[in-house]
């Protein structure tokens, strides 16, 4: 359940980059297209975790998420350091940013960066290599936001290092929550 349990969190992440990123250049149209779209991904996702909570209680077995250990620790003392230098990071670097007098859409490119790279360091203290895929997803996206600021595209940072950050995160956690609810028993 744990596993599953940062399916969650990842999504609510997933959906609030994609709330608070649909917005202009986007069209108002797409933007409110996005925005129910990551209302029903993340509305999905809590579904299938409480199907999973109420399967795990009726019949004993929880569901693995691919790639994961069933019964690994999820949030040890390997997660504690990730955490914390993931939240000095992304503070500290968005002072630096502020301070440097860097565009506020620096901060979006920034955090999706920050976010990609603790997900590809968590692949290996959960011996789980699938979360390193959408990890390095982000950590493009927001190098790319980042590199974007430098030139007249900047408005379209949000969407970039935001709204597909936010898809990625969403997709993948709904993929793999989907994925361990509907692999068969004998494979958890």
């Amino acid at each position: 359940m744990q596993r599953l349990t940062g399916l969650l969190i990842g999504a609510v992440f997933g959906a609030v980059f994609v709330f608070v990123n649909s917005h202009l250049p986007l069209d108002p149209t797409i933007a409110l297209v996005l925005r129910v779209a990551a209302s029903a991904a993340l509305g999905g996702v809590v579904l299938l975790w409480f199907t999973a909570v109420r399967r795990a209680r009726t019949t004993g077995v929880e569901p693995v998420v691919a790639g994961g250990q069933a019964g690994g620790k999820m949030f040890g003392l390997g997660f504690a350091v990730i955490a914390v230098a993931e939240v000095v990071m992304l503070f500290g670097g968005i002072a630096v940013l502020r301070a440097l007098d860097r565009p506020v859409e620096t901060n979006v490119a920034w955090i999706a960066l920050v976010v990609g790279l603790h997900f590809v360091a968590l692949g290996p203290v959960w011996k789980n290599r699938t979360i390193m895929l959408p990890g390095l997803v982000l950590t493009v996206l927001g190098a790319a936001g980042i590199a974007m600021t430098f030139t007249p595209a900047l408005e379209w940072v949000p969407l970039v290092s935001g709204v597909l950050s936010g898809v990625t995160l969403l997709a993948g956690c709904t993929a793999s929550s989907w994925s361990a609810l509907s692999a068969p028993a004998a494979t958890r």
